[in-house]
């Protein structure tokens, strides 16, 4: 929301510089409370509810241990502007089962929380951004613009 009051005074070179920061911040913060024990633990889920089973079972294995891990790795490396592609290789898919954790396991509860709503912009932000520089990841020719790394031979 911040971006779109600010649009007009901010050259739209800089939205994926301003998005990937914000959301390398983002991810950075909320990993480091869980990893470092920071702040207030989340409330359990209800009794007997899809995510109060969803949560029994990956809370005592350590993945959610592993989740902000890369979610810490990720957030540093989408803040960084030559880094971003590969950072959003790792936070969006972290991105989506947010999403979908809210979406089939609460009914929808949560979707509008402010830092998923932050999260999931921000990442279509950066996403969109981006997209020329992912479809060269996808195609190999990403990097072609130095010492002809990609490029077909002429």
């Amino acid at each position: 929301m911040l971006l779109l009051c600010l649009a007009p005074y901010i050259p739209m070179k800089h939205i994926p510089t301003i998005a990937g920061v914000l959301l390398g911040l983002l991810f950075l913060a909320a990993s480091l409370m869980f990893l470092l024990e920071l702040g207030p633990k989340p409330e359990a889920p209800p009794k007997g509810s899809l995510a109060e089973h969803f949560w029994a079972a990956f809370g005592p294995t350590g993945y959610m241990k592993f989740i902000k891990i890369c979610e810490l790795v990720g957030a540093v490396l989408v803040a960084i502007p030559r880094t971003r592609t590969i950072g959003l290789l790792i936070l969006a898919p972290i991105v989506a089962n947010i999403f979908a954790f809210h979406v089939y396991l609460t009914d929808g509860s949560g979707l509008t929380e402010p830092m998923v709503l932050a999260a999931g912009s921000l990442t279509v932000i950066v996403l969109l951004c981006e997209l020329p520089k992912l479809c060269g990841l996808m195609r190999g020719t990403a990097g072609s613009g130095s010492g002809g790394a990609g490029k077909k031979p002429s």
